[in-house]
């Protein structure tokens, strides 16, 4: 079971996270992803156990590639970077699986 398709009514642009290289940062090409965009401020565990703010969270088809790092262009242009992606399993149950993405 997935998210219905009605609440999927944004889309973000995610370029996934590759590693540093001698320029800097390195991204794979941009992916259109379609999600539904929470715009609401919280506090996070970072994948290092660090507490930081989170300034939005997505949430997307399984699937959805976003490794921490990642960029995402949200709907109103503004930039930011993926915290953490949590692969959300029902396991069966009535509840729909997803990908919860944690942004700063």
């Amino acid at each position: 079971m997935l998210i219905p398709r009605f609440l999927m009514r944004h889309q973000v642009s995610i370029e996934p996270y590759l590693g540093d290289s001698s320029k800097g940062p390195a991204y794979g090409p941009a992916a259109p992803v379609q999600c539904f965009l929470d715009a609401q401020v919280r506090m996070v565990r970072s994948p290092a156990g660090e507490q930081v703010t989170s300034s939005s969270t997505v949430y997307a088809d399984p699937g959805t590639d976003a490794p921490p790092s990642s960029r995402v262009t949200l709907p109103d242009g503004q930039v930011t970077t993926v915290i953490w992606a949590k692969h959300r399993d029902g396991g069966g149950l009535p509840t729909p699986d997803h990908v919860e993405i944690a942004l700063e």
